[in-house]
């Protein structure tokens, strides 16, 4: 268990902060960019970390009508990204349309295509929210697991699920489906709004490919020194 497995995001408001990080910490291979970077700087910053060899992870989670999702991931499949985001709730129609337009947009530019990621539940979502804001009337995992088979079914890569359910998924959707996950949190750091989370060791072990850390790396008072001790943690583990 390696640092490779870990995508740190760059959850911050502008350039200049996302250059200052992606300098102190450069061994960081993979580096997450969201809706508040890339809506701040566009695709400056793709171009900055494709520029220092970094693997990136879009996560703009589109969601929108089957035409609109095509054309956004057609747009963004150029860029050369590395993984890309959907709502799986988006419908199967839409994550088919996905599918087959990051492809012809990777194609056009030349690009290998990104591995397309279905977001399952947000992390921030409760059992109790689900059942009493969102009057879905199954059981969180269960919710989280339908979703996962219907990207599955539609052709997409992976999925994005909290630590809590990626053992479910794993059994169930096999070794090749990807499974990304955010809201991890080590021992050490605040939970925050993280409503599903675990620690990356056991996040790993319960069958993740990837993880997700951003304030526990990021709005660390030495972001350094705790990427360090996340990445001896997965060593010793």
């Amino acid at each position: 268990m390696t640092n490779d497995k870990i995508i740190v995001a760059l959850d911050v408001p502008d350039l200049e902060g996302a250059i200052a990080l992606i300098d102190k910490l450069e061994s960081v291979s993979f580096w997450k960019v969201g809706l508040e970077l890339f809506t701040s700087t566009g695709p400056s910053i793709l171009e900055i970390l494709k520029s220092r060899q970094k693997r990136i992870f879009l996560d703009l989670k589109f969601h929108d009508i089957p035409n609109t999702v095509a054309g956004a991931c057609r747009s963004a499949a150029r860029y050369g990204v590395d993984l890309l985001t959907i709502h799986a709730t988006a419908g199967k129609d839409a994550l088919k349309a996905a599918t087959e337009a990051a492809h012809t947009g990777a194609d056009q530019a030349g690009m290998q295509p990104p591995k397309l990621i279905a977001i399952t539940l947000l992390t921030s979502i409760s059992a109790r929210q689900l059942a009493f804001d969102l009057k879905i009337p199954l059981e969180l995992p269960e919710f989280a697991l339908e979703m996962a088979l219907m990207a599955q079914a539609s052709g997409l890569d992976g999925a994005v699920c909290s630590p809590q359910e990626v053992a479910q998924l794993r059994q169930t959707c096999g070794d090749e489906f990807l499974f990304v996950c955010p809201g991890v949190r080590p021992t050490w750091a605040e939970k925050g709004d993280q409503q599903r989370s675990l620690t990356p060791s056991q996040a790993l072990q319960a069958g993740a490919n990837y993880l997700v850390i951003g304030r526990p790396i990021t709005a660390a008072s030495d972001p350094e020194l705790a990427w360090k001790k996340i990445g001896d943690e997965l060593i010793t583990t």
